[in-house]
């Protein structure tokens, strides 16, 4: 009888398992997964006024594949947060194109920054969601569907200030931040007059931060500068950073290099300064003052950083609206990221209007400098004059340095 009764309850509990196992199976999850793990099934509509898209005549189907989850989540949430913005901003009225009305539908997949689960994804939102558009916001993520996206004619919206990918002569490429190439020099004028000349470079150990590096080390060595230390950081592992801060600092620098997520790379600050550092920081455009200023509890420990000057500090005349309505939406700090392609989504609009079409990838990037300039006022967060490179967002330098407890803009 006891048998019959263990029995009994053992099935009932392998029945239920059985239930709920079918019901995870059949589910579409959004959560995070280990990294390098399959992203199959974890596709996510993002538009969030469906009330707007679906009273349009017409939907465009746009999308993005970046890291939604991993090390770099936050990094995907910030690039996808100002999209998000934008496109329930054009919802609200929709846009017309040839006398039709058409709403956008963000549609995104996870890549954990991974080169290539952005090339799946690509395809995948091609072949599923006929997408003409797709955003992509890391290098390698870029790379990786440059090999096809001219062939299965889809534009690539990189949010990378990786130079290179506009080298590739990939005629459907559009850059959509500054390149980095642009700091070098006036990092290195400002630093070298203020510090000295002994750097210790110790950015993210990317291959983002190895051409970073590249770049950053001939002009500091042309200008009459050393390099003491040469040294990489794994954010993806590395969580003490002491014992590499030790060697650097041990080299005696005037100057450090550091970079990467911008929360650990405050550690990396953090960590220097309470070893006795003195000197300067010199900040890949990845790692954000804005950022890192609260996991440092202010700005004190960032006297004489220099980085991309903070969003926040834009006197574009749409960035003051932008901000506060980001602010109350997202209840945190606006950067670079959600910005940048905030503008980016609603000249992609403004350039399928003056192209006369919505799926010719082609024509609409070659109608983006019209897009530019038609774009109003209050869309206009950040200076952006035009477009140059065969496909690349010319926008105005920006330089901020921490002087005195303050942000203060440095003329390039």
């Amino acid at each position: 009888m006891k048998i019959g009764i263990k029995l009994f309850v053992f099935m009932m509990v392998l029945i239920g398992l059985m239930v709920v196992g079918g019901c995870a199976a059949g589910s579409v999850s959004n959560s995070s997964n280990s990294e390098g793990s399959s992203n199959e099934n974890k596709s996510k509509d993002t538009s969030t006024n469906a009330d707007a898209t679906s009273s349009a005549e017409n939907t465009v189907n746009i999308g993005f594949s970046g890291p939604l989850s991993g090390p770099a989540a936050y990094y995907g949430e910030n690039t996808l947060s100002g999209l998000e913005m934008a496109v329930d901003e054009i919802n609200q009225e929709g846009f017309e194109v040839n006398g039709k009305q058409y709403g956008i539908n963000l549609v995104t997949l996870d890549d954990q920054y991974l080169p290539n689960e952005t090339g799946t994804n690509a395809r995948r939102l091609v072949q599923e969601n006929d997408t003409p558009i797709i955003f992509v916001p890391h290098s390698g993520g870029v790379f990786a569907t440059q090999v096809f996206n001219e062939q299965e004619d889809f534009l690539i919206a990189a949010y990378t200030s990786e130079p290179k990918i506009m080298e590739q002569n990939n005629s459907l490429t559009l850059g959509i931040p500054p390149a980095y190439n642009a700091y070098p020099e006036p990092f290195t004028d400002y630093q070298m007059e203020r510090f000295g000349k002994k750097i210790a470079l110790l950015p993210t150990s990317s291959q983002y931060g190895k051409d970073w590096t590249e770049a950053l080390k001939p002009v500091w060595e042309e200008n009459g500068g050393e390099v003491v230390f040469e040294g990489s950081i794994d954010f993806s592992k590395d969580t003490d950073f002491f014992s590499i801060v030790t060697k650097a600092l041990s080299n005696n620098p005037d100057v450090m290099f550091v970079g990467g997520p911008s929360q650990p790379t405050a550690l990396v600050i953090k960590q220097a300064r309470e070893l006795g550092f003195e000197g300067g920081f010199m900040l890949m455009d990845q790692s954000k003052i804005e950022e890192i200023e609260p996991v440092l509890g202010g700005l004190d420990q960032l006297e004489g950083t220099i980085g991309a000057l903070p969003i926040i500090d834009s006197d574009a005349p749409g960035a003051e609206n932008f901000i506060s309505q980001y602010k109350e939406r997202f209840e945190r700090i606006p950067t670079a990221e959600g910005a940048f392609n905030y503008q980016a989504m609603h000249v992609i609009v403004n350039a399928m209007k003056e192209a006369g079409s919505v799926d010719d990838p082609a024509k609409i990037i070659e109608s983006m400098d019209a897009g530019v300039q038609s774009l109003p006022d209050e869309q206009m967060v950040w200076h952006l004059t035009g477009i140059y490179n065969g496909g690349a967002f010319d926008w105005k330098p920006a330089i901020g340095a921490v002087e005195d407890g303050k942000v203060v803009k440095i003329e390039n």
